[in-house]
């Protein structure tokens, strides 16, 4: 199967995903909007155990793509229409990417901003590349943040810093990103699918199915009271209990041996 903007690869267990619109810097578009989310359907479909999540070129993503808004909007007669059925196809893959039980881990190159900055936030593990840079460029153009940039970046850095990151629209590069908790870590520019690759292979071969009862905790662990966490810990520590992979790492522990996680 392929798509028109992006490049899927499946190697072993593992589903690399890359926007594949380099002369616009993968700017957003309608088009790549609805090739994401095929392609972590196909992902889904294939049952890879981890995605990498990339661009392709001197870029991650650069945002939303400006002159197909523009084209719409004097189509349509109104700007407002970019930022309707085509916002919605990019927020889809945002929850497709939140609620899909396995890891995905976003190998930001070069320029990430805009929404391309939340495409990075949403993913479960976020590496850069040394010469990355992130933004939040809303604001400069009038515009409100979307992808769930609101939501991923609080969480990640503190109110505080996220309001100053909205508000104006500053870039920061891969070491500061990485400072302020906006990111896991940076590697060298020319190691980082490599880098990536190696967390992802690691990541397949783990239990996938307890990743993604970690994804689903960790997705309600700012709106619970403590109380409701809990209760959603005792439950998800449950189903891991009669999991084929929980008697698999007990019987590997006693025998002194690596598990072999089948994710079931």
């Amino acid at each position: 199967m392929s798509f028109e903007t992006v490049n899927y690869e499946v190697n072993g267990r593992v589903a690399t995903i890359q926007m594949n619109r380099p002369d616009a810097l993968n700017a957003l578009s309608l088009q790549l909007g609805t090739d994401l989310r095929a392609a972590v359907e196909k992902a889904i479909s294939d049952e890879v155990r981890a995605v990498i999540l990339t661009g392709s070129g001197r870029a991650f993503c650069s945002g939303g793509d400006l002159r197909e808004m523009k084209a719409m909007g004097e189509k349509e007669g109104n700007i407002e229409a970019f930022l309707d059925s085509p916002l919605k196809a990019l927020h889809d893959v945002v929850v497709m990417i939140r609620e899909t039980p396995i890891p995905f881990i976003a190998a930001v190159n070069g320029v990430c901003a805009g929404a391309g900055t939340n495409f990075a936030l949403a993913c479960d593990i976020v590496i850069a590349a040394d010469d990355a840079s992130f933004n939040e460029a809303f604001v400069r153009i009038g515009l409100s943040p979307d992808c769930g940039g609101t939501f991923f970046l609080t969480r990640a850095v503190g109110e505080k810093i996220a309001a100053e990151l909205f508000m104006t629209g500053s870039t920061v590069d891969a070491k500061r990103a990485a400072e302020i908790g906006m990111i896991n870590r940076v590697v060298p520019a020319a190691d980082l699918l490599e880098e990536a690759g190696k967390l992802a292979d690691k990541l397949a071969s783990g239990a996938t199915g307890s990743y993604g009862r970690i994804k689903r905790m960790l997705n309600a662990s700012f709106s619970n009271d403590l109380r409701a966490q809990l209760d959603l810990e005792a439950e998800c520590q449950l189903e891991s209990g009669r999991s084929s992979d929980f008697k698999e790492g007990v019987a590997a522990f006693f025998e002194k041996r690596n598990p072999n996680f089948t994710g079931k």
